[in-house]
């Protein structure tokens, strides 16, 4: 019976091209912006960890100054980043399955002499610990990340990009080789399988969607080079800071601190950890301000730093509130194509189809204009994206890396037009699909 159906589509298609035309933009249009919408939102606001979002928690203290909170806007947040002598003191806890203390810095990648040739040129480098790369489950082309000896020696190891090592190496395998970093030989240890986590979730100072970094060292190297924080550093006192030891033991916030804990009991520990910390450095004249000491995990460290923002779901409930007018434009349409065809469901009926029946043959129509809507909606949503990307682009809000992982229709948007469209017609097409149905064919067969 469905090929049978189908013929019947077919053919009330061809009688009413312009009413089928109509219903399947109508369809296109609500699901395109829909699509767009959905996938900007999911690209903004999406966890790019999801699977171990409720394992991994960035670690905050509130050590600001007492006379008014980190962020006037949200003074129940502490700030995002901890001091240098706070991090290293939580990081020896042994509670976390893994820990990392980290900030972002730049220097200059060259050949070592004898090897590769490639123009210097300066990367963004993330001083960090060696646990970084199992907690966030960064993938490796070519050999790995460096242990806990490394971090205390500092040992002179490094792991680049996929980019650094197409540009030094040429793209193979280049364990066990060296690199300069600021003019000083660095043994690579790893090289990154490409990687881009949208929005950065581990650092979100400086660009939500920027690229990771391209060179990583020790986390104990930025005090043996004295390396400077290219990222947020933010002081509240004034202090003398005209040593670089000055500044580490300073109350600048600069450091980013993250704990992977598998399970609440792990988790309470090290929240009372860190509370009794807090105590011993607040009877020393530290922390001035009220207890706010927090393990946020993924999800709602994103809502915390306003990754998700309410403009973001106004504009998705927007794009809803338009496919919801194109289905009650369609719902119109479909009752008009089926009540002008009445007459044929009433001989059909005479002849001994029943309700049950007609009601199938028109919903195979209605499914047919929702899969040609799909088609068409996804094909509108692809032409869109891109005119976002190309916006972007031309207004720097994003890297080209950004832009890339931002806007585009993945298996995800796929099927979620497919199943929006089947799902938005159907609904739509219920309606009239039992309203001509319930047509008295007695009418019809006096006209014939």
């Amino acid at each position: 019976m469905f090929g049978y159906y189908m013929r019947l589509a077919l053919l009330s298609f061809r009688r009413t091209p312009g009413l089928t035309v109509l219903m399947v933009l109508a369809v296109a249009a609500g699901i395109s912006v829909c699509v767009m919408s959905l996938t900007l939102y999911h690209a903004i606001s999406g966890n790019p960890i999801w699977w171990k979002s409720h394992q991994l928690y960035a670690v905050t203290m509130d050590s600001w100054d007492p006379e008014r909170p980190h962020d006037d806007k949200h003074p129940d947040l502490a700030p995002p980043q901890l001091t240098y002598k706070d991090a290293t003191y939580l990081a020896q806890s042994k509670i976390p399955t893994h820990r990392t203390v980290m900030f972002k810095t730049a220097g200059v990648v060259s050949a070592d002499s004898g090897g590769p040739k490639a123009d210097p040129y300066t990367v963004v480098t993330r001083v960090t610990t060696g646990d970084f790369f199992t907690m966030f489950d960064v993938p490796f082309q070519y050999g790995h990340g460096w242990n806990a000896a490394a971090d205390e020696g500092p040992e002179p190891v490094v792991v680049i990009s996929k980019e650094v090592n197409d540009k030094f190496f040429g793209g193979e395998n280049s364990v066990g080789r060296t690199l300069r970093w600021n003019d000083r030989a660095f043994r690579v240890i790893g090289v990154l399988d490409f990687w881009q986590p949208a929005p950065k979730f581990y650092d979100l100072n400086n660009g939500t969607f920027d690229a990771p970094e391209n060179v990583y060292l020790p986390f104990r190297w930025g005090e043996t080079l004295e390396l400077e924080a290219h990222g947020n550093v933010n002081c509240w006192k004034p202090e003398n800071l005209t040593t670089f030891k000055q500044f580490l033991n300073s109350e600048c916030v600069w450091v980013q601190m993250w704990v992977e804990l598998p399970d609440s009991a792990s988790r309470e520990r090290m929240q009372t950890f860190m509370d009794s910390y807090w105590d011993e450095q607040h009877k020393v004249g530290r922390f001035p301000r009220k207890r706010n000491n927090r393990l946020t995990d993924v999800d709602q460290w994103l809502l915390d730093q306003h990754v998700v923002q309410s403009d973001n779901r106004v504009l998705v409930g927007l794009a809803f509130a338009f496919l919801a007018v194109c289905l009650i434009n369609t719902v119109g349409l479909l009752l008009a194509k089926f009540l002008n065809g009445a007459a044929l469901a009433g001989v059909r009926r005479a002849l001994g189809a029943s309700r049950r029946a007609l009601f199938m043959q028109h919903m195979v129509e209605v499914g047919l204009i929702a899969l040609s809507g799909a088609i068409l909606g996804l094909g509108l949503a692809w032409l869109g994206l891109r005119g976002v990307r190309a916006l972007s682009a031309t207004a720097t809000v994003f890297n080209k890396a950004g832009i890339q992982a931002l806007a585009h229709i993945d298996a995800t948007s796929l099927i979620s037009a497919i199943v929006l469209a089947l799902v938005a017609t159907f609904v739509a097409g219920l309606y009239p699909a039992w309203r001509i149905g319930r047509v008295s064919p007695a009418v019809y067969l006096k006209n014939q």
